[in-house]
């Protein structure tokens, strides 16, 4: 009889934190979607201030943005974080044409990748060997390598239904390809844009000379779609087409900079830690409104919203705006250090980095036990069109807190169109839309609440029902 009566009791229990559970999430989505800041928020940092760039002036005006609205809040605490973060600037527009005989050119879109050094002063022109990736350069030499331009022409594969799956499939080349080329000779490299469509926008982004001598480290830039086509269809007709390229890219001393951070103190656990965020900083040719200005606001947004739906957190919760996730990593790295070196006790991380779209649910990495525990929550979701529960990644900036008990994860929007817009001039405020935007921050308030109210735990076992 005693078995029975707990086993009703429990059931009773679940059925009644269920409904509660289900009322508080309607609220948080209500409140999204009729008194979210989160657009406004977004509208300030990308047209007010723009670009943010480590080390750069933007990057400086969203901390102090940031901080003044995250202290608008009311939070517990809010501070900066000190870490010394990269300083590469692009200097003046890029230029770059097509020559097939002298005197006769087609200018074409590229952009200096993100660490690449600049060209000569009077550009780089020289012949063009076309490859599919780097396997394909290695394949070929150093005898039909040296004292050319190297152009990575893999694109993305448009069969791929994870269209981060596409990019991964392809990163490799805009990376390291100036590495690998510069050493067999090379004298620049051109990398076709990590885009699905075929556009004029040439897409930035990080790459490396890893521990290249100063002396092979050749200019690395981007070029668009279309004239990645253009390029490969000329070098098919004339093999012997010259390439130039200019530009002014300088890497300079690392500077000061800050990650900001806002905390609700938990009521009942507030030396166990959740942390929500985005990173601040963006790529320098748009306004990094999709990449990622969206996860910052919606990140704002999860205590805003805790707070005016009347739920008191049990645990602490942490809005963090990491810098300098773009070119280094160096804000993420540095909250982990900082974390391990004060044992703070940190359950669960969740970031939002793939864009303002529509969301669609979260990937997790954490244990298999942990992950059936997420699986019961997903009924609570239904209603909101919510349907993405797997294991998987997470999030760059919260990747280095990854230890054993930790729940980490990532929003995952419609992932269609962002790399539309990824590292591109077009990831501007007027591609986003502000109901998806909100119903994001609706969403990562809700996985919070939810973590929050039952911890990350899984203490359930067959002892539980002995009598």
């Amino acid at each position: 009889m005693k078995y029975f009566n707990f086993i009703f009791l429990l059931v009773l229990t679940l059925e009644i934190s269920a409904q509660s559970d289900a009322e508080n999430i309607k609220k948080i989505y209500s409140q999204s979607l009729t008194d979210g800041k989160s657009y406004e928020w977004l509208r300030h940092l990308s047209n007010n201030i723009g670009a943010r760039l480590s080390g750069s002036y933007g990057a400086e005006q969203a901390v102090a943005y940031t901080k003044e609205e995250l202290e608008k809040l009311g939070l517990d605490k809010v501070w900066l974080q000190p870490v010394m973060v990269p300083k590469w600037i692009r200097g003046l527009p890029e230029f770059a044409y097509i020559e097939t005989k002298q005197g006769k050119t087609t200018h074409v879109n590229i952009c200096a990748l993100g660490g690449s050094v600049e060209t000569p002063n009077g550009g780089v022109r020289a012949q063009v060997v076309e490859v599919m990736g780097i396997d394909e350069l290695k394949a070929l030499g150093k005898d039909r390598v040296q004292g050319k331009i190297v152009f990575f022409n893999r694109p993305m594969q448009a069969d791929l239904i994870n269209t981060f799956e596409a990019y991964g499939g392809c990163s490799d080349q805009r990376y390291s390809g100036a590495y690998e080329a510069g050493k067999l000779g090379a004298v620049g490299v051109i990398v076709r844009s990590l885009n699905l469509r075929l556009d004029d926008f040439p897409h930035t982004g990080s790459m490396t000379y890893a521990d290249l001598p100063v002396s092979q480290r050749i200019p690395s830039a981007a070029i668009s779609t279309n004239d990645a086509e253009l390029l490969s269809t000329m070098l098919a007709l004339d093999p012997s087409l010259s390439f130039f390229f200019k530009q002014n890219c300088q890497q300079l001393d690392d500077v000061l900079s800050y990650n900001v951070i806002g905390e609700i103190t938990g009521s009942e656990f507030p030396e166990e830690y959740i942390v929500v965020g985005g990173h601040l900083d963006s790529w320098d040719l748009g306004d990094g409104s999709h990449d990622d200005g969206a996860g910052v606001v919606q990140s704002m947004d999860v205590l805003r919203l805790l707070k005016i739906s009347g739920i008191t957190p049990k645990r602490s919760i942490r809005v963090v705006l990491f810098m300098n996730e773009e070119n280094g990593l160096r804000g993420g790295k540095k909250y982990a250090e900082i974390a391990k070196s004060k044992n703070e006790k940190h359950i669960f991380a969740l970031e939002s980095d793939s864009g303002g779209f529509t969301p669609r649910g979260f990937s997790f990495d954490c244990s298999d036990a942990q992950f059936q525990k997420v699986l019961g929550w997903k009924e609570l979701f239904k209603p909101y069109l919510i349907h993405y529960f797997e294991k998987g990644g997470s999030g760059a900036d919260i990747g280095p807190l990854k230890s054993d008990g930790i729940v980490l994860a990532g929003l995952r929007p419609d992932s269609q169109r962002y790399f539309d817009h990824h590292h591109a001039a077009n990831d501007t405020f007027d591609a986003v839309n502000k109901r998806e935007l909100e119903l994001g921050a609706a969403t990562m308030a809700s996985l919070v609440y939810l973590f929050d109210t039952y911890g990350t735990a899984v203490e359930i076992t067959n002892d539980t029902f002995k009598d």
